[in-house]
């Protein structure tokens, strides 16, 4: 036995003054602590004086002890495998020996500790931790076996996967059913810790749990009515997780446990209360939800419609007392982080706009975001989402006759949520809302100019979330009524209104699009002085209101006076800003949008927004390389900043298109561009792609020579799996290919095969297939010869993902490039011709010498066949495929 380790009295005190030092709020002192911590850690024995502070010098106070013990678990965190081994011997055992400390606070620190050593691998070489921690649960004194659960719940809430492994022979064949005979200990804390425990398996399915299910579930049942609310939340918490991985155990109790939860929802403890209040939402995910909760349906809807109540400490914490703030500058902490959206190409559809693949982003979480985030009032509104997107109109049966009440509620707070409501319910219960909604939106309208700020801002949401039934109507009834008083919001004077109203505003311009052209110096006017009025968070959503304004009157923008009006203070923001302020992302954002939809109207501010948009790519890159080179001597750069850039430059040469010609010759894009398609970020090659593809349409003088250096890169980007990488550089072929012409025919065989791979691939997103076949037709337009003779490989999928587009240019050189090819190799498309008949009735106006290569393809194959054989294929033909090919090519 090695002689107990002392410590050196002066190495104490030092220690000492360091851990008490380190207390001070004083930021220059915690500089300098943090320097010396770091400067004792190469002293080997140093940890030895944390753990000693920790469990043996019980004559300090608890939050320096505690301190100690922090400090020693963020060393573990960095340093465990340098530790000598008599170190990290006696830590353990003093660990061990002090798990049950009669202070509450050194206990949890001790068991932090535990867990620290144990994730860093080292449950297998502390064997006896877990045999040792399960023996203290059996103790008589309260705080070892306290102690002890604190430590194992935090093992299992951080080594969940390994404790359930063979690595460690399986030690919850013996953990498990000890957990669950402390369900019924006398003390709430060690009951807690117990289902916490257990709970950690639920959602892994863990065979050692799934042995005890029935118990397991018994248990949970006896603790259903706990006096500790704590007991109570993770008895909730584990039925909302059995729910989904073991419905078939709950089914034979879902009538009781469906009553519980409408009790819990209702629960005294808001924590409580929103445990299980996710019951809810997880049910509704479930096949079985119509029919196990219709029945209850009466029950639950008057609860969650209760729970969405702002309560009274969500008023206080959103200052819902102060009306006026505009004038009071944004906290920096408040302010979210963007994501930007990389460009994606995509065809349009018949229909209208462009197809969004992307889920609509106007989920719930557009009102009252500052509050702690998810509470019982937005689970509440989440949960009456889903549920009418189950039950639909069957929902309003119990709803309506509340919301009568509510919405012309006298109190506020009442009134409120009524207004909650009516959003939550828009998305499942549209059909059924219809003939209520002439009377309703008018006096949603009148609430925009409620006393209350927060009345005001929930009204936008609501709004927003009927913009789509608004703009069906004729427009002066609902839409000029509904955008006057919006437009007066994005003008409040209190920042939360302006913000919802910019959010609302955003909504309806999408959906409204050029209806909005008659009003747009009305909306110019308010959006350029909303620029004047706004502090910094609000900035950001103004410019996406501005973007996604150009995205939807399109060219209707470009006219002189509303340039003049729109330009000067963008143009003003964007000379504020430094290169490094992360506020370019959204003003480029809407930049783009705007030089898109000005298109030659862009040109007097062209030259400056494209010269900082190559410099942003060119400084990011740079910085990349110093990274590369010397990690430890320099920071890794934001890559978004040139993602950002490259996606302003496709804008501008999308609006611009020739004219942006001169700026391409006079910069070095295309080397920045190279380096950018080999980024090992996919959203710099995304959005690299994207811009190779527009300079192509715009300017391919300057592509060309890089061709030979570009083809291999775009062939090896042609990989399914990132969607939006491989779209793009698809896309990117196709323009390529027609430029190139049949001096493409070098490069066919870099691609043609992921192309077709890609096409046969079961589940591709329907904009990927699009662009492939796009691409392929136009690789078969200009190089026919190479790519007819794997027609058959390809036809059948082709026809079918492009008989859903819009008639224009990108589908009508693809249809040329398949009539070549079908010339080529007639035998290609035999098997599948009823496909291809398909897809040329899906033309509304070709062109007539299209519409001839068409007619003669028909005709051929009818001549060829016979007239007995056509007529008996041709009734194969659904009734309105018939008649077309009968009036457009008369056959």
């Amino acid at each position: 036995m090695e002689c107990e380790w002392k410590p050196d009295e002066q190495g104490l005190q030092q220690i000492l003054q360091l851990l008490k030092e380190s207390q001070s709020p004083d930021t220059s002192t915690q500089r300098s602590v943090q320097q010396r911590l770091e400067q004792l850690n190469q002293y080997p024995d140093f940890n030895n004086y944390l753990i000693f502070v920790l469990t043996k010098l019980k004559s300090e106070d608890e939050p320096t002890r505690s301190l100690s013990g922090l400090i020693l678990k963020n060393n573990v965190k960095a340093h465990y495998q340098n530790f000598p081994n008599g170190v990290s011997d006696f830590i353990k055992s003093e660990c061990l020996q002090n798990i049950g400390d009669s202070s509450p606070l050194i206990r949890a620190t001790v068991g932090i500790l535990i867990t620290t050593i144990a994730s860093k691998g080292e449950l297998q070489n502390w064997p006896e931790l877990l045999p040792k921690l399960c023996l203290l649960l059996d103790s008589e004194d309260y705080n070892t076996c306290e102690g002890a659960f604190g430590a194992l719940q935090k093992i299992c809430e951080d080594s969940a996967e390994i404790l359930d492994s063979d690595i460690l022979d399986r030690p919850l064949n013996i953990m498990i059913p000890k957990f669950l005979q402390f369900f019924k200990h006398n003390s709430p804390k060690i009951r807690s810790h117990a289902i916490a425990c257990v709970n950690q398996f639920i959602i892994s399915r863990t065979q050692a749990l799934m042995l005890h299910i029935d118990p397991f579930i018994e248990n949970l049942f006896a603790l259903a009515t706990d006096e500790e609310p704590e007991v109570r939340k993770n008895v909730c918490r584990a039925l909302v997780m059995l729910l989904e991985v073991r419905l078939d155990r709950l089914l034979p109790h879902m009538h009781n446990i469906i009553e519980y939860m409408l009790q819990r929802t209702q629960d005294q403890d808001e924590n409580v209360a929103l445990e299980a209040c996710e019951f809810w939402l997880t049910l509704a995910e479930q096949p079985v939800c119509k029919e196990v909760l219709c029945g209850h349906l009466s029950q639950l809807t008057p609860v969650l419609v209760n729970g969405m109540k702002y309560s009274e400490i969500d008023i206080i914490l959103l200052k819902g007392d102060i009306e006026e703030d505009e004038a009071i500058p944004d906290n920096e902490q408040d302010i979210r982080p963007r994501f930007h959206r990389s460009r994606t190409v995509a065809q349009q559809h018949e229909g209208d706009g462009i197809e969004d693949d992307e889920d609509e982003d106007d989920e719930l979480d557009d009102d009252d975001d500052t509050i702690s985030d998810w509470n019982l009032r937005k689970c509440s509104a989440a949960a009456l989402d889903v549920l009418a997107n189950v039950f639909r109109d069957d929902l309003l049966l119990h709803i309506l006759p509340l919301l009568k009440e509510l919405l012309f509620h006298p109190e506020w707070v009442v009134k409120e949520s009524g207004i909650l409501v009516l959003g939550a319910i828009a998305e499942g219960c549209m059909q059924g809302m219809i003939p209520y909604l002439p009377e309703l939106i008018p006096h949603l309208v009148q609430c925009l100019s409620d006393k209350k700020a927060l009345v005001r801002s929930i009204t936008c949401w609501t709004l927003s979330r009927y913009a789509h039934w608004v703009v069906s109507q004729p427009p002066d009834t609902y839409l000029k009524p509904l955008m006057t008083e919006l437009l007066k919001r994005i003008l409040d004077s209190n920042k939360r209104v302006q913000e919802a109203a910019c959010s609302a505003f955003a909504t309806l311009e999408e959906e409204a699009c050029t209806e909005l052209v008659p009003y747009l110096a009305f909306i110019l006017d308010t959006l350029v002085f909303a620029f004047s009025k706004y502090q910094h968070k609000n900035l950001l959503i103004l410019y996406d209101a501005i973007g996604t304004l150009a995205d939807s009157v399109g060219h209707h923008l470009n006219k002189p006076e509303y340039i003049q009006m729109l330009m000067p203070p963008l143009i003003q923001k964007w000379n504020q800003l430094k290169d490094e302020d992360k506020d370019l992302f959204p003003l480029l954002e809407c930049l783009s949008s705007v030089a898109t939809a000005l298109q030659s109207g862009f040109l007097p501010y062209c030259e400056p927004v494209y010269q900082r948009c190559v410099n942003l790519v060119q400084k990011t890159l740079a910085q990349a390389m110093l990274y590369q080179s010397q990690p430890d001597q320099y920071e890794a750069p934001d890559k978004d900043f040139m993602i950002v850039a490259l996606d302003l430059l496709s804008g501008l040469a999308e609006g611009l298109g020739g004219t942006i010609e001169e700026l391409v010759a006079r910069s070095n894009i295309l080397t920045l561009m190279y380096q950018c398609m080999q980024d090992k970020m996919p959203e710099v090659r995304q959005s690299s792609f994207a811009l190779l593809g527009d300079l192509t349409k715009a300017c391919f003088q300057h592509v060309k020579p890089c061709i030979a250096d570009f083809m291999p890169i775009l062939g090896t980007n042609l990989n399914p799996e990132l969607i939006s990488v491989c779209n793009n550089a698809t896309w990117a072929i196709g323009e390529i290919s027609i430029q190139m012409g049949s001096e493409m025919q070098p490069y066919v065989a870099m691609v043609l095969h992921q192309l077709v791979e890609i096409i046969n691939r079961p589940n591709t997103p329907k904009t990927l297939l699009e662009n492939t076949a796009i691409t392929i037709g136009r690789l078969g337009y200009v190089c026919p010869q190479e790519v007819a003779p794997m027609l058959q490989q390809f036809i059948r999928p082709w026809c079918t993902s492009l008989r859903n587009i819009r008639d224009n240019e990108e589908k009508d050189s693809a249809f040329r490039g398949i009539c070549t090819m079908i010339s080529v190799n007639p035998g290609g498309v035999v098997q599948d011709f009823i496909f291809f008949c398909d897809a040329v009735a899906s033309w509304v106006n070709p062109k007539d010498d299209l519409r001839d290569m068409f007619y003669k393809i028909l005709h051929g194959f009818k001549n060829q066949v016979g007239e007995d054989n056509w007529s008996r294929f041709s009734d194969q033909f659904p009734m309105p495929l018939k008649e077309r090919l009968a009036t457009f090519y008369g056959v």
